[in-house]
């Protein structure tokens, strides 16, 4: 008999009912519970991990399963100290944004024309109903992609099926080779799919900026009777 694994390293995660519902039998899976040993034994040798653990599900814990109307697909966390909260893209009030997030503002503004905040919470959003998932949840300090092909992609393609097979009308974003591959198998039918250059200075000229993604998945969103997303982030308390 397999024995359930809580949803992180520490049993003290609260992950949202309708998630936890959602997500039981892929808690119970080998590669889970592989998982959460991985994790354990990295705290236990002392290596600072991001986000802490009570962050490591908020994308979930903010956006619950019935609520979701977009999708805003990431890699994996920020490894500079104070950045990941758990949303990706986000950095929690009173940390700079970075480039990638600074791009993001500048398409909107061009796009809604919103001026960019003078922040990078994100939660205003997630709480709208914009679910900010990175592909892999944690990674260890100044070591990016250092937790990837460790379980967590398994972890978020399970989220995103659940997502694209018992839901209808989202919107996905997805930005980037990485996040294009990753949705590949979503219902174009069922959902709007908009993929673009990932917004990162390296490749935000190449056509992230101009995409419209975010006046398209509001339209897209009022089409089908939906609450359209307010893109201007409010000051966020995390």
């Amino acid at each position: 008999m397999t024995t359930k694994a809580t949803p992180s390293a520490s049993s003290t995660i609260k992950l949202e009912p309708s998630w936890k519902a959602i997500l039981e039998d892929v808690f119970a899976t080998a590669y889970m519970q592989e998982l959460k040993q991985f994790l354990k034994a990295e705290k236990a040798a002392g290596k600072l991990i991001y986000p802490r653990g009570s962050l490591i599900f908020n994308a979930m814990n903010s956006t619950p399963f019935d609520k979701v109307k977009v999708v805003i697909l990431g890699q994996d966390p920020y490894h500079g100290p104070g950045q990941a909260h758990g949303l990706s893209f986000s950095v929690p009030k009173g940390v700079a944004p970075p480039p990638s997030l600074r791009n993001i503002f500048q398409e909107i503004e061009q796009d809604l024309g919103i001026a960019p905040p003078e922040h990078g919470c994100l939660q205003s959003w997630a709480e709208q109903g914009v679910l900010l998932l990175n592909s892999v949840l944690t990674v260890e300090q100044h070591k990016a992609a250092s937790h990837r092909g460790k379980g967590w992609e398994q972890f978020t393609d399970a989220i995103i099926s659940a997502l694209n097979q018992q839901r209808n009308h989202l919107v996905f974003l997805l930005w980037g080779s990485y996040a294009k591959q990753k949705g590949k198998f979503l219902d174009r039918s069922r959902h709007l799919v908009l993929t673009s250059p990932h917004p990162s200075p390296l490749s935000a000229h190449r056509g992230f900026f101009g995409n419209r993604h975010f006046s398209q998945a509001n339209a897209y969103l009022q089409q089908n009777g939906i609450e359209p997303i307010s893109w201007l982030p409010l000051n966020g308390s995390q």
